[in-house]
């Protein structure tokens, strides 16, 4: 069986989310907007989740819009609040996700577009977020929670606080911190929150935009009026359900989870340092506990990683929204990393299902494959 090392694309279903998203794919097929019986019970169901991805980042239900994934989370935070609130000018950091970066980009002709200056180590510049708040007003600002590709943490925290303090506004994708740190809505200050099922062991097809009920958004999709008018079409309640259930179990092992995917880490970045020409990316940033991308000098990333494949260890090059893209990592590119290590980046993220086992086996092979490169 394969080694799979690219959980920060996706996670393995949960066996006990599936179980409980399985009533809802067969005995309780109800439309939840019918308000007979049947109907309700379905009802119940979204209710139920709501309350449990909400007490996953300590928000209120309420709060709460189910969407069918991160993208569109995305999409609804960005444009929702520029057309709903009229803002004037957005600011993006340069090593945001694909969903985040490519629709401030389709603003562009419309709005003033900013790009944020990031660090060596891979995290915003806050100075950079200084100067746009002193040159803006009625903006959103949007940087994620933690980076995909590095795992680097980002100060949103410090950049929600400076952009209240223009009356700004601020949006956080959350999608790879949730479940592997502490995420505390409210703390954070952001006024806009991104998560997705399928990152924290749930379905494909859930995730939720969390929002302050001070900002007007104004909808994408229309219809039938479903999530709260912001949101419409019937819900896809099995992966709802699931996306519940699993929001449930990532809070309940929050601590557990973390430590575990931290040693994990550890084994793998102590056992590099023994491979001549690694190159560890956001190494002396707070990175989260299961991620390291790192580079061989000299060595052609995809060729590694299609040897790894083959052995039956799947990694990734980096986003896997961005995978058939053979330029270099824009996360690498917007840090000033050289292009010759940038296009020989490996990102390993670790999941629950893996072992300490397996990390020693993508050593062994590392060291295996170096030295037969470097042989030739």
């Amino acid at each position: 069986m394969a080694i799979f090392f690219d959980n920060n694309s996706t996670t393995p279903l949960n066996t006990i989310v599936l179980e409980a998203m399985m009533p809802y794919l067969s005995e309780f097929y109800a439309n939840p907007s019918s308000i007979h019986t049947a109907g309700r019970k379905v009802r119940e169901a979204i209710d139920v989740a709501r309350e449990q991805v909400a007490d996953l980042i300590q928000a209120h239900p309420s709060q709460v819009i189910f969407t069918s994934g991160g993208t569109e989370a995305n999409n609804l935070a960005i444009k929702g609040a520029i057309y709903g609130m009229e803002l004037d000018s957005i600011a993006v950091s340069p090593i945001e996700h694909p969903s985040v970066i490519d629709v401030v980009r389709s603003l562009q002709k419309q709005f003033s577009v900013q790009e944020l200056d990031v660090n060596s180590s891979g995290q915003v510049s806050t100075d950079s977020v200084v100067k746009f708040v002193e040159n803006n007003r009625n903006f959103l600002i949007s940087v994620m929670l933690a980076n995909n590709e590095t795992g680097c943490i980002q100060p949103v925290s410090a950049i929600a606080e400076m952009a209240r303090s223009s009356a700004g506004f601020m949006h956080t994708d959350a999608v790879q911190a949730v479940g592997k740190m502490d995420v505390n809505f409210e703390k954070l200050g952001v006024h806009l929150m991104t998560l997705s099922s399928h990152k924290i062991y749930g379905p494909k097809g859930a995730g939720a935009l969390i929002y302050d009920k001070a900002i007007d958004i104004a909808p994408l999709i229309f219809g039938g009026g479903q999530e709260k008018k912001l949101r419409s079409g019937t819900e896809n309640v099995a992966a709802i359900v699931g996306f519940g259930k699993a929001a449930e179990l990532a809070k309940e092992k929050l601590k557990e989870s973390y430590t575990y995917l931290l040693s994990l880490r550890a084994r793998l970045e102590t056992q590099l340092k023994d491979i001549p020409g690694i190159v560890l990316f956001g190494g002396k940033a707070e990175r989260l506990p299961n991620t390291t991308f790192f580079s061989l000098k000299g060595i052609d990333g995809e060729a590694l990683l299609m040897q790894l494949d083959i052995q039956g260890i799947e990694v990734a090059s980096g986003s896997a929204c961005g995978s058939n893209n053979l330029q270099p990592s824009h996360v690498l590119e917007a840090m000033g990393i050289e292009e010759t290590i940038a296009k020989g980046a490996i990102r390993v993220s670790f999941g629950l299902q893996n072992t300490p086992q397996e990390v020693d086996e993508l050593i062994d092979f590392l060291k295996k494959f170096t030295n037969i490169s470097t042989s030739h």
